[in-house]
């Protein structure tokens, strides 16, 4: 008796690492902006796959730290289905680019996704210098840099008049991870406020960092009362190591009176006492005058 045809499923061919990339780039490029795509995922090139191991080449590590961080996890999914078992990432740098000329480029390219969340600046508005560019604003052609057109439109918008991204305060990691959790927010925040009245440039070492105040106008800058912002100053870790003040006095017709205060502020970042003890390195008493 014969047997009947037993009809055999087709083996499927699993793509090689070249065709399962484009595959996988192919699906973020639906994800993704088209700045974004074209900026971190259309340089990475696929350098091979053994062990179950997928290797992506990055033209310089600010890319490599860009797509560890925020791609690894959604590219090593979709590579495992696609090659229908578990993959490990491995994101290197390959073309040996110097790192400092890297990062200044991604930095415009930073600059440029930014500017892509806001809208175009109107006809004919001039300004919008790039700090990061010694490049001249326009090509040979005569024809406008596509990069400075991205920051017109970044520093020239109206929503930008408002924000002014031009103007910032530089805070250390450290003053937010090992003194936050010992003064406390309402210190933290007042110490800012007490900053941004004042300058510092340490590359010159100009300072300003004496001024004239009022609590009141103090507590209004750093969004307390007047009543936190007098803990705050009187608080002995923030007086030993951040602000120091005393009462201005003046003589009136009527007697002596307040008028305000005189307010010292530190502008780096001093060491914490754990770590002063760790070191060996006082620093109580050195930043400010008598």
């Amino acid at each position: 008796m014969e047997q009947g045809f037993q009809p055999q499923a087709a083996a499927i061919r699993k793509p090689d690492y070249l065709e399962a990339w484009n595959l996988v780039s192919g699906q973020l490029h639906g994800e993704m902006s088209r700045a974004q795509f074209e900026t971190w995922v259309q340089p990475l090139k696929p350098l091979g796959y053994a062990d179950r191991v997928f290797r992506l080449g990055a033209v310089n590590s600010f890319t490599q730290e860009w797509v560890e961080s925020r791609l690894k996890n959604r590219v090593t999914a979709l590579l495992s289905g696609m090659l229908n078992e578990t993959v490990t990432l491995r994101v290197v740098v390959v073309n040996g680019t110097n790192d400092a000329k890297a990062k200044k480029v991604s930095a415009h390219a930073a600059v440029d996704l930014a500017a892509d969340q806001i809208p175009a600046s109107p006809a004919g508005l001039e300004g919008g210098v790039d700090p990061l560019d010694d490049e001249p604003a326009s090509t040979g052609s005569g024809k406008a840099s596509p990069r400075k057109l991205m920051l017109h439109r970044a520093y020239g918008s109206e929503r930008a008049r408002v924000i002014q991204p031009e103007r910032g305060m530089f805070m250390t990691l450290y003053f937010f991870q090992q003194w936050l959790p010992l003064i406390g927010h309402s210190a933290f925040t007042v110490i800012l406020a007490a900053r941004s009245m004042c300058y510092w440039n340490p590359k010159t070492g100009e300072l300003r960092n004496s001024i004239e105040t009022e609590m009141s106008e103090l507590a209004q800058r750093a969004a307390v009362s007047v009543r936190t912002v007098k803990d705050v100053l009187n608080n002995d870790l923030v007086r030993r190591h951040f602000l120091r003040y005393t009462v201005r006095r003046i003589m009136t017709v009527n007697g002596v009176r307040t008028a305000g205060i005189l307010l010292q502020v530190r502008m780096d970042d001093p060491l914490t006492p754990a770590d002063q003890t760790e070191t060996g390195h006082d620093e109580d008493g050195v930043w400010y005058s008598a």
